[in-house]
C-alpha cells in the first residue's frame, strides 16, 4: 500500500507508473476525492473549534446564572452539522483506502519499462536445453503411460485442473518437497513453518492478494480464504509488530498446498500440471531492512537456482519488466525451466522484493538500532520452487526412449534408493 501523502504529492508520476504497469486505476477520481476530503476536514475543524468556544461561553453563562438557551440551541445545530460532515468524511476515507489497496506497488528504478513478457530481460542461463534422438513426450503422456498421474480421475473428483498422483508419482512429489525443505533449512538458513491453509480476509489484504485478486481466491461461506501461496501466512507472521533491527533479517520457508481458481486462464494450459487449481509449493520469505533488501533478493534468487541446479534441470533467469511484474512487487526475477515436451521455457519460480508495500498494509515495522522511531520493514518472497512444475520438468528432461524416467541423484535418498520409474 502506498502512503496517502506520497500519492498526493506524486500524482503525475503515479499516472505514468500505472500506464507502464498496464494498470487501470482512475487517479483523477482519487484526486477529486482527496480534495473533497481536505475541504471537509477544514470545515469540520472550524466547526469543532466553534463548538469548543461556544461550550466555554455556555459554561461561563451558567456560572453567572444567565440564560444560555439560545447558545445551547446553536451548539446543537453545530454538533448536527459536525456529525453529518464526519459521516461524509468516513465515506470518503473508505473510498480513498480502497484506492490505496488497489493501486499496485511502485516498481524499482532498475525494473525495465516494457509492455509484457516479451519485454522481459534475459539475465543468464544454466545448462543446455535437453536434446533427444527421438521425439520427446509431454509429461501428461508419460504420466498416464506409467500410471503415476491420473488426470481423468482427478477431473472426476474435483473437475478440470485437478490431478491424482499415484504410486511413484506421489512419492516423487513428496521427495521433492522434502528435498527442497532440507536444502533451504540446512544450507540456506531458513526456518521451516507449517502455517494455516485457511486465513481471514485481512491476512490476504496484508500481502496484496485482496481485494485485487478476489476472483482468483477460493472463499468459504464464513469469509475465510484458502491460501494461494504460503507467502500470505509467512509474511503476516509478524503483522502489527515492531521488530528490533538486531532480529533481522528473518528467513522463513514452508511447504503448503496452494489453491487458485485461475479465473483469467480459460483455455490456457488445459492439459497437464502447469496450471492447476490445487498444487504444492515450497515458499521462501524474507523480512529485512530497506538498505539490505536488494542484496537479500539476489541471495534468494541463488537459493531458488540451487534447487534446479541440484536437480540438473536447465533453466534461464529473466528480470520482469514493468508490464509483467506482480501487483505487490517492486522488482522481480523469474526462473524458467526447460520443458522438452513443450519445446520452451516455463516459469517455475518467481522471486520478488516488495519493498515496504506489504509492510504498510500489515503494520509491520522495525526499530533501527540507536533510535526510538520505528520504520517499515521490507518483505521479499520467492518460490523455492513450485513442486508440481519441478516434477513435470524432471519427467520431461529425464525421460527415456522406452517411456521410463530416471530419478535425479539428489532425490534418490528421498525415493528409498529408487533410480528409475518404469512401466
Amino acid at each position: 500500500m502506498l502512503d496517502l501523502r506520497y500519492m498526493r504529492d506524486n500524482i503525475e508520476f503515479l499516472k505514468g507508473m500505472l500506464k507502464n504497469r498496464n494498470a487501470s486505476v482512475d487517479l483523477d477520481d482519487f484526486e477529486q476525492l482527496d480534495a473533497e476530503r481536505r475541504d471537509l476536514l477544514t470545515e469540520v475543524e472550524a466547526l469543532k473549534h466553534k463548538r469548543n468556544n461556544v461550550s466555554q461561553e455556555v459554561g461561563k453563562l451558567k456560572r453567572e446564572k444567565k440564560d444560555a438557551s439560545h447558545i445551547i440551541a446553536e451548539m446543537g445545530t453545530v454538533s448536527s452539522k459536525i456529525k453529518e460532515l464526519d459521516s461524509k468524511l468516513s465515506e470518503i476515507d473508505s473510498k480513498l483506502q480502497y484506492y490505496q489497496m488497489t493501486i499496485p506497488n511502485v516498481y524499482h528504478e532498475s525494473t525495465p519499462v516494457g509492455k509484457d513478457e516479451e519485454d522481459n530481460l534475459l539475465v543468464r542461463t544454466w545448462g543446455e536445453p535437453t536434446e533427444f534422438e527421438y521425439e520427446p513426450k509431454n509429461h501428461w503422456e508419460l504420466g498416464e503411460e506409467l500410471g503415476i498421474l491420473d488426470f481423468e480421475r482427478g477431473a472426476k473428483l474435483g473437475g478440470a485442473r485437478f490431478t491424482v498422483y499415484r504410486g511413484l508419482g506421489a512419492r516423487l512429489e513428496r521427495a521433492l518437497i522434502n528435498f527442497m525443505l532440507d536444502l533451504h533449512t540446512t544450507e540456506h538458513g531458513y526456518t521451516e513453518h507449517i502455517t494455516p491453509f485457511l486465513v481471514r480476509r485481512d491476512i490476504c489484504e496484508g500481502t496484496g492478494q485482496l481485494p485485487k485478486f478476489e476472483d482468483d481466491m477460493y472463499k468459504t461461506t464464513d469469509e475465510m480464504f484458502l491460501i494461494s501461496t504460503s507467502e500470505i501466512t509467512l509474511t503476516n507472521l509478524h503483522r502489527k509488530e515492531i521488530l528490533e533491527e538486531s532480529d533481522l533479517p528473518k528467513y522463513y520457508t514452508a511447504h503448503s498446498p496452494c489453491f487458485r481458481r485461475e479465473a483469467g486462464s480459460y483455455g490456457r494450459d488445459v492439459k497437464g500440471l502447469i496450471r492447476q487449481h490445487q498444487f504444492n509449493k515450497v515458499e521462501m520469505v524474507k523480512i529485512t531492512t530497506p538498505e539490505n533488501s536488494y542484496d537479500e533478493l539476489d541471495k534468494m534468487v541463488v537459493n531458488a537456482e540451487t534447487v534446479l541446479q541440484k536437480l540438473g534441470l536447465p533453466y534461464r533467469l529473466v528480470q520482469l519488466c514493468s508490464g509483467d511484474i506482480g501487483f505487490s512487487a517492486a522488482k522481480t526475477y523469474d526462473l524458467e525451466v526447460w520443458l522438452p515436451g513443450q519445446g520452451k521455457y516455463r516459469e517455475i519460480s518467481s522471486c520478488s522484493n516488495c519493498g515496504d508495500f506489504q509492510a504498510r498494509r500489515m503494520g509491520l515495522k522495525y526499530r533501527p538500532e540507536g533510535t526510538k522511531k520505528s520504520e517499515f520493514v521490507n518483505t521479499l518472497n520467492g518460490s523455492g520452487v513450485a513442486v508440481g512444475r519441478a516434477l513435470l520438468a524432471i519427467m520431461e528432461n529425464y525421460q527415456q526412449e522406452d517411456g521410463s524416467i530416471i530419478i535425479p541423484e539428489a532425490l534418490r535418498p528421498y525415493m528409498g534408493g529408487i533410480d528409475v520409474i518404469k512401466k
